[in-house]
Order: structure tokens, then sequence, then C-alpha cells
């Protein structure tokens, strides 16, 4: 039984992915302008030529695109996981068998020796695939002629109260299971690693915007949280979806049950499931609508909002001092203007980020105004790959993340250079000396047009002409007295950036005790979300070890 186990659970190198390698020689010039062609038709040269200039030549193609991957950021998977890709449709179709050969015998259905011809035969089946020349068909009538080449006719009794509707439902939601399971743990590592970075500049003031344009300053720790907050509400929809998504539809037949008294409880537990899609109908043929396109949403929100923060990374390449860079050998040059410093990673992950939102809609559309029961939607999650873009989407985001370095000094500069204070001045006035705010409001404007009139920055307003300033606003809405109850010192305190973001004292805001608080919690989440992830994987691989166990005992002594 050791040698099913290990065929059930471990690495099957296929045709589709052993490496091959070509010796080209070119013959004559019409082969050699021929083999360019088609390098550039499949964008080789490209990639290759994009990479940064060494003083070494790469020496082979598959360095040149190793090294044009690298600076690109460029990721390229099978799967979402090692699991996921050895986890194929034959895979699970076994696995579904030997839960049904050990269902069968529990229930009397199949007496113990028809059991245990038959479960040589799946073992065959498994055995055989791993094998140089191994077949491995996703058709089940294909596998069940596999089957049968050890167990004769007899094969088909594990057939029983089966149709390949029920056995592709199960086979499509376990494979969706685990790329699901794929993307949180993916995103778990990402919110680490913006947690982690969050942490190092919890006291970093950079500045934020709204509607495009520079608005109040806040720390870089400030700004990372509010997207880790975000990203854990995902692993927050991701718990609440694997409830629905964890649902057994094995046993209905084709969509109405059959006249055997099959245990689907018992199948479900053999498989990992949680419980059963109750109603047949719906499992087969509805709830293979709308369960992935529910993950679906969440992996594609999740595409959104990251492609926001890469944009607002991404919008820093606009300047010529730049407060927020990716670190040196993370671009890639021009091969004609040398300033340049392409930051290929940001525009890769980008692009990925559209490719997991254009996939969605993609199997939307696949599943819209199409009668039930038709296959139109039934699998459209794995040939969109929207999961497996998720996975890259965030490993690439991370990579971008870690490579970047932010210049303190220059974006406290670029503070300096704009009037982000201004509603503190407001502010200060309304809280510190009962002036109403709109005539502070107003008397902040007045400021802020002189300042860009006169070209000053706030640290070089003078405090005498912001005296008159504050008279003539009053007198407008008829305040009195009409002098600027500030001094001098309060003044040029109302306009620090530092002092802005010190003494916010709302719960969230970028004040450093409340971003270290908030820091805490979301670690705290984050240490819940990889708890329940490890719970989930750990009844998985219990339920894996159980029906190996289980399907053990019907093999012949």
């Amino acid at each position: 039984m050791k040698s099913l186990r290990a065929q059930c659970t471990t690495s099957r190198p296929t045709a589709s992915n052993r490496p091959r390698t070509r010796v080209l020689k070119p013959l004559n010039m019409a082969l050699m302008v021929a083999g360019w062609s088609l390098a550039l038709s499949a964008g080789l040269l490209d990639a290759a030529q994009a990479a940064d200039i060494k003083d070494v030549p790469c020496r082979t193609t598959a360095e040149c695109l190793a090294e044009a991957a690298r600076v690109r950021g460029e990721v390229s998977k099978n799967d979402t996981s090692r699991a996921a890709e050895l986890q194929d449709i034959f895979y699970w179709t076994n696995r579904i068998n030997m839960a049904s050969t050990v269902m069968l015998t529990e229930r009397g259905l199949l007496d113990k020796a028809s059991a245990a011809r038959i479960a040589e035969g799946i073992q065959h089946a498994v055995t055989q695939a791993a094998k140089p020349g191994g077949k491995r068909p996703t058709d089940y009538l294909q596998i069940e002629n596999i089957i049968a080449e050890k167990s004769g006719p007899e094969a088909t009794f594990i057939h029983a109260g089966r149709s390949r509707q029920d056995l592709l439902a199960t086979v499509r939601v376990s494979r969706l299971r685990t790329a699901v399971m794929d993307v949180a743990d993916r995103l778990l590592m990402f919110r680490k690693t913006l947690l982690d970075i969050a942490e190092q500049h919890k006291d970093t003031l950079v500045p934020a915007y709204t509607n495009g344009v520079q608005a109040q300053p806040i720390s870089y720790g400030h700004y990372l949280l509010a997207f880790s907050d975000s990203f854990a509400r995902d692993s927050a929809r991701i718990r609440e979806l694997y409830a629905r998504l964890n649902l057994s539809p094995m046993g209905t037949a084709v969509l109405a049950n059959s006249a055997w008294p099959l245990d689907r409880v018992r199948l479900a537990q053999l498989l990992g499931f949680d419980g059963l899609v109750v109603n047949s109908l719906d499992a087969g043929q509805i709830i293979t609508y709308d369960v992935p396109l529910e993950a679906s949403a969440i992996v594609s929100s999740t595409a959104v909002r990251i492609g926001a923060l890469l944009e607002d990374v991404h919008t820093q390449y606009h300047q010529s001092s730049p407060w927020l860079l990716l670190e040196t050998g993370s671009t890639y040059t021009s091969s004609a203007m040398p300033q340049k410093q392409n930051p290929g990673v940001i525009m890769t992950a980008r692009a990925k980020a559209s490719d997991v939102v254009a996939a969605s809609h993609w199997m939307t559309l696949r599943a819209h105004n199409v009668n039930t029961g038709m296959t139109d939607y039934k699998d459209a999650w794995t040939q969109a790959r929207n999961f497996l873009y998720t996975v890259e989407l965030l490993e690439q985001t991370a990579r971008v993340m870690k490579s970047l370095r932010l210049n303190p000094d220059r974006a406290l500069e670029e503070l300096r250079g704009d009037w982000t204070t201004s509603s503190e001045l407001a502010d200060t006035l309304q809280r510190v000396s009962g002036v109403p705010f709109r005539v502070g409001h107003a008397f902040a404007t007045a400021v802020v047009n002189k300042a860009r009139e006169k070209n000053w920055r706030p640290d070089q307003f003078p405090y005498e002409e912001a005296v008159p300033l504050y008279a003539a606003a009053a007198a407008r809405a008829g305040v009195q007295p009409a002098t600027l109850p500030l001094s001098a010192a309060q003044f040029r305190q109302s306009l620090s950036h530092e002092e802005m973001v010190r003494t916010r004292v709302g719960i969230g805001g970028p004040q450093p005790a409340e971003v270290q608080r908030q820091l805490q919690a979301a670690r705290q989440t984050l240490k819940q979300d990889e708890a329940w992830l490890a719970q989930r994987q750990a009844a998985l691989a219990q339920a894996e070890a159980g029906l190996n166990a289980a399907f053990g005992k019907l093999m012949a002594p």
C-alpha cells in the first residue's frame, strides 16, 4: 500500500513539463533569417535585449531569458503551486475512485473480495501513470479502462450511483479548493511583507494624496497599513467563501441521485469536505457557477487594489527626483537613453493585476446567459487561470515592495514644498482660540494664495504677512477681535508637517503611537488568519491520510 500512497502524494513528471534541450545549427542564411523571424515573433529577442547590459553577455538563450525575467519581475508557473500541479483531473478521479470503493464496501454494497480486486486496479492505474510512457487521461471512461486492465469488468462496480456529472463537479471543486488555499497562503505572505515594511517606516513622513493632488502628511507606515487592512478583508472573505466552497457534490449522480443507497456524508469525509451540497441539482449544475464566481470576485478585488498600490509607486517615476525608487538591479536600462532606469518589475506586476481582473470578467461572461447544465461555466476558472495569475501577482508585488528604497529627506522636502498643513492652520485657530472654522479656512486660503504668489514655502511664510490677512478674513465675517490670536511660534508650529502628524489623536490616525497600535492589531489578525489556514491544511492532510488508510485495508494481504 505504501507505493499507492506515494503515487497519490508525490511528484510525477509528465511529458509536458520535462525540460527539453535543442541544438540548432544554421545551415545557410535562409535558415538563419527564418530563425530570427521565429524568435522575434515569439518575443524572445525583445525580452532578452530588454535586460540590463552586462559586462559579460549571457551565454545561452535560457540565461538571457532568465536575466530578462529577473529585471522585469516576470513569474511563470504551470499552476498555483506544485501541489496544485500534481493534483490534476487524473489524480482527483483516482482519489474519488478510492473513496467510492471504501464507501461501497463499508455500506455492504461491495463484497471484500471484489473490493480487493478493484483496489488493485485503482493502484495499477495510479502506478502505471508514474512510469515512462504512462497514461494520465482526463476522461473517466479512459481511466476506468486502465483500472479494468487489472480488475476486469468488475471495475465498473465502483460507478454505482455515479456519473461524470458528479465526478467532475467533485474534481473541479477539489482543484478550486487547492487554488483558493494557495491564494490565501500567498496573500498572508504579502500582508506580512507590508507589515514588516510599515514597521520600519512608522515614523517616516510622506505625502498622501486625494484626487491625485498632495493633501496631507502621514507616515509611510500608516499608508501601508491602509492597504494591509484591505488585504486582511480579502483573507476574511476567503474564510467566509471556504464555508461554501468546501462542500461535496459527490454521490448525486447526474442530477437527481440514484436508487443506490450511497453514503454521501462518508464520501465527503474521505475527500476532505466539511459538508454536502444538499440539493442534487444544485450540486452538479448550479453551485458550479456561483462559488467559482465568488472566489473570482475576491481575487479581482485584490488585483484592483494592488494595481492602485503599484500605480502610486509607478507615479514616482514621473518625477526627476522621486522619494520612492527601486533599488539598483531591479530596473533595466534604455537601449538609447543612458539616464533611464525602467521599472520593469512594477510594470509587469501592474500588467498581471490587469490579467487577473480581465480573467475574472472572462469567467463571468462564460457563465452569463447560459442555460443550466451547460459546460461553458463549469471549468471556466481553470481556463481563465485567474487564480494562477493572482498567486503570481502577489509574489511579484511582494518583490516590488521589498525592492523599494524610501528617501525620507526627499519625502519631507516634497511635503515642505506644498501647503498640505494649511487645513491644520484653520483647525488650530478653531481648537485653540475658538475661531469659527470657515473664518480660519478663509484665512488659511489667503495665506496659501499669498505664498504661491511669492513662491514661499510653509516654513518661509513671514508672520507679519499673516497678521493683516487674518484681520481681513475676520472683518469679512464680522468676527471680533480681528487680531490673529496665534503667536509667531504657534503660527509656525501649526504649519509644521512633523507637528501635524504627531498631534493627531483619533483612532486610526498617522501618529506614531497609534500606528504602532495598528501594527500590533494587524499582526494579531495576520496570526489568526495564519492559524486558520494551517488548521484547514491540517484537516485536508488528515482526510488524505484517512482515505489512504481506509483504502489500504481493502487491499488483498
